[in-house]
Formats: C-alpha cells, sequence, structure tokens
C-alpha cells in the first residue's frame, strides 16, 4: 500500500494594529470665515491607493437634517476627493497630505448651521481599526469671536506675569543665600589670619634687645671740664680762668 505525499496549506493570518487618528477637540471661528478642521493619523501600514479618509458631520441644531446621526460630506480615496450632499459640497476642501498621514479638511464659508461635531475616520488596510477623531465646531459672531480672543490673550499675559515674579523671587533667594555664605566665609578666613598674624610688640621688644646688647656694658663718661690758670707775673695781670671743654669718651 502506497500512500502520496501529504499536502498541507497553512494559512498565515497577519495581525492587525490599532490606527491613532487625531484631531482638535474644539475649533472656533468667525461666522462668513474659512474654518480649517485638522487631522492626522498613525499607522504602522504604508499608506497606498486603498488609504481612505471619510468626514462625517453631526449638528448641534434639532431642527437640521444632520442631528440625528452623522452623515458624511467628504470622502476620500485613491487620491480623490468626493464631496457628500449640497450644504457642503462646494465648501469643504481637503487641504492635507496623505502621505504625510495628514488628512486634514477646509470648510469656507463657515455658517451658523455647521455648528456641531466633525468626526474624521481614516482607514489603511490592513490597519483598519481605530477610533474615529472628533472635533467641536462653534461658528461664533464677530463680537464673540473678539471677546474669546482677549480672553486668551489676557489669560496668557497673567500667565507671562506670573512666571516672571516666580523667577524674581527665586533670583533673589538665591542672592541671599550666596551673601550669607560670602559673610560667612570672609569672617572665618579674618579670623584664621588674624590667629596667624605676628605680634608687632614682639618685634619690637626683641629689636630693643638687641640694641641693649650691642651698646657698651659699662657707665657711660660725660664731658669733663678743666680750669687753666694764668701765673703771669704781670702786674696788670689777674688771675683769670677760662673754662676748657674737653670730651673724654672712654671705651671699654
Amino acid at each position: 500500500m502506497t500512500r502520496g505525499p501529504l499536502s498541507t496549506h497553512a494559512q498565515v493570518t497577519r495581525p492587525t494594529s490599532a490606527i491613532e487618528i487625531h484631531a482638535d477637540p474644539e475649533v472656533i471661528v468667525q461666522n462668513g470665515t474659512t474654518g480649517i478642521l485638522r487631522c492626522t493619523f498613525k499607522s504602522s501600514e504604508v499608506v497606498s491607493s486603498v488609504t481612505t479618509v471619510t468626514w462625517y458631520f453631526q449638528s448641534s441644531h434639532p431642527d437640521s437634517q444632520f442631528y440625528k446621526s452623522p452623515y458624511v460630506i467628504f470622502y476620500f480615496t485613491g487620491g480623490r476627493g468626493f464631496p457628500g450632499p449640497e450644504e457642503f459640497k462646494d465648501r469643504v476642501q481637503f487641504i492635507g497630505d496623505i502621505n504625510k498621514r495628514d488628512v486634514s479638511i477646509q470648510l469656507s464659508p463657515t455658517y451658523f448651521s455647521d455648528n456641531g461635531t466633525f468626526f474624521c475616520d481614516v482607514k489603511n488596510p490592513p490597519d483598519v481599526k481605530g477610533t474615529q477623531a472628533r472635533t467641536e465646531l462653534r461658528v461664533v459672531l464677530k463680537e464673540s469671536y473678539s471677546q474669546n480672543n482677549t480672553t486668551f490673550i489676557v489669560a496668557g499675559v497673567c500667565g507671562a506675569l506670573l512666571v516672571l515674579v516666580l523667577i524674581a523671587v527665586a533670583a533673589c533667594i538665591v542672592m541671599r543665600v550666596l551673601h550669607n555664605r560670602h559673610d560667612y566665609e570672609g569672617c572665618t578666613s579674618l579670623e584664621s589670619v588674624n590667629s596667624q598674624a605676628p605680634q608687632p610688640r614682639k618685634k619690637v621688644e626683641s629689636r630693643v634687645e638687641g640694641s641693649r646688647s650691642t651698646s657698651p656694658s659699662g657707665p657711660l663718661q660725660g664731658p669733663v671740664i678743666y680750669a687753666q690758670l694764668d701765673h703771669s707775673g704781670s702786674k696788670n695781670s689777674f688771675h683769670k680762668m677760662e673754662p676748657v671743654v674737653y670730651a673724654d669718651i672712654r671705651k671699654n
């Protein structure tokens, strides 16, 4: 009994990883201007022609047709974009670069009816599992937009001033510590120098003692005074005594 070769067919399944999609949580634009809805993704797979991008919109107005559930407003695949309903057909434009994993869109002009949530979804087969990113779009009047910008500016200025105050306080503390340490080290070094400094009185005494040792040990002889008398026999003469001073310096 002969047996033929056994043939086995193995099917290898490649595990898929989750795709990461990121978008701005909130975008505030002025009515009638251009709104940028940014969206990027991270995928372990290479971007190809089968990569797809889908943007959805769900209105926050109860009387809108897009209120109940998200509607597709833009679809991108094979390097081409396909606009959705008439309300967005001429206003949505793809401004990203899918090769750089940027799938952002531009909405121009924006209307109050665009208030709502925009969803960004990317599929990069076989990397197709991932959570959609969402952006809340708020379309406001010009006055409200200016107030929001003013609030952001004031908050930024206050934050910068607080940082400067903290830096100044820290600098003062450091300078005070260094100053105290310098004074302490100065006193210590001064005490050390004073303790090692020679006593000048001892030097004077030693000099005096040296001078005493070099001076003669015997008593000092002062000048001696002699008297010279005239012994001539003349009548007009009289006894005259003239003092003569002789200096007598005696040495041992």
